[in-house]
């Protein structure tokens, strides 16, 4: 599983969360292994039992504020609230806004060697801050060997094995005015609720390996229009040598599917062979996507057509030879 120090996380700097280290610096190495954060405002007044110590805990105005106010009308209970919190080996505590922390906080987490940071920036921008960053870095991620484009808006990752035609398909469809957005090895990034992204490595990115040309640098040839940095997958094309005898879906109803980091795609297998246009039935395969998201399904429909014309048929065959009494 995917984790991050607090130490790592104190450190970082690109991504603007602008911390610096308040108390509690016995627990920098501390881990976050969950990219969600919490707001402990029932825990400040006793009621911890659904805190999750393993997440990120921020203080805003309202949590100082409140903590502030139950010090004044019953230190006694809220001491004894702190306590419990903090007993709870909390990750770390993030204070926003830049404010003071209250020194029965600080007193309380550089006891237990809890981790408490602090931010400029206010609660609602933190959070969104923090939460893009810990998804970077914590979410399940893999990478394939494959080749993904942006065609019409759909994400198509295009699989097969080494040679049958991948990059080449993809360089047609860049020909026509799609993007490409990684070609050979594509970084794919779980984001919730069940989403997958890629992207190209930093080595390899704009470029595209083509046999008997070399490497090519999409950017540079078509202009930045002709490439993407990333794109959620939406549907998966497999690129397989053409078997004689072998049988293939002729009137898409069959559905399949490819799982990928527990997220199931819709999964579509092309054969190859001289003679047929396959970058224009990877387009129109993007095109039937659009249509099947957008809650049209064409063979579907064909098929209750079909039934309905063989019943109807059948009911005048029928009548043919039983008589129009036929109930």
């Amino acid at each position: 599983m995917a984790q991050i120090s607090i130490a790592e996380l104190l450190s970082e700097k690109e991504s603007g969360l602008d911390l610096e280290l308040l108390a509690g610096g016995r627990g920098l190495d501390r881990l976050v292994q969950v990219p969600r954060i919490q707001k402990p405002g029932l825990a400040l007044a006793g009621y911890t039992k659904n805190l999750h110590p393993d997440r990120i805990q921020v203080l805003g105005s309202t949590e100082l504020t409140y903590l502030e106010e139950i010090f004044a009308d019953d230190p006694v209970r809220a001491e004894q609230n702190l306590r419990e919190l903090c007993a709870l080996e909390i990750c770390c505590f993030i204070i926003t806004k830049g404010q003071p922390a209250p020194q029965s906080l600080l007193d309380e987490v550089e006891r237990r060697g809890i981790p408490l940071l602090r931010s400029h920036h206010i609660s609602s921008t933190f959070i969104s801050l923090i939460t893009q960053y810990l998804e970077e870095r914590l979410l399940p991620q893999t990478t394939v060997h494959a080749v993904l484009v942006d065609v019409l808006g759909v994400g198509v990752l295009l699989t097969g094995k080494s040679g049958i035609g991948k990059s080449e398909c993809a360089l047609d469809l860049v020909l026509r005015g799609h993007r490409l957005v990684a070609d050979d090895v594509v970084k794919v990034r779980f984001k919730f609720p069940a989403v997958l992204f890629g992207q190209g490595s930093d080595l390899l990115h704009y470029h595209m390996e083509i046999r008997g040309l070399g490497i090519i640098n999409i950017k540079h040839l078509f202009g930045v229009a002709a490439i993407r940095e990333r794109k959620k997958i939406d549907l998966v094309i497999e690129l397989a040598e053409w078997q004689d005898g072998a049988e293939y879906d002729r009137l898409g109803l069959e559905e399949r599917h490819y799982e990928l980091l527990g997220v199931k795609l819709p999964l579509l297998t092309i054969p190859v062979r001289p003679g047929r246009n396959i970058t224009g039935i990877v387009e129109v395969a993007a095109r039937n996507q659009l249509l099947k998201e957008m809650g049209y399904h064409s063979a579907a429909e064909f098929e209750a057509r079909l039934e309905q014309r063989m019943a109807e048929a059948a009911h005048l065959h029928a009548q043919s030879i039983i008589g129009s009494n036929l109930e």
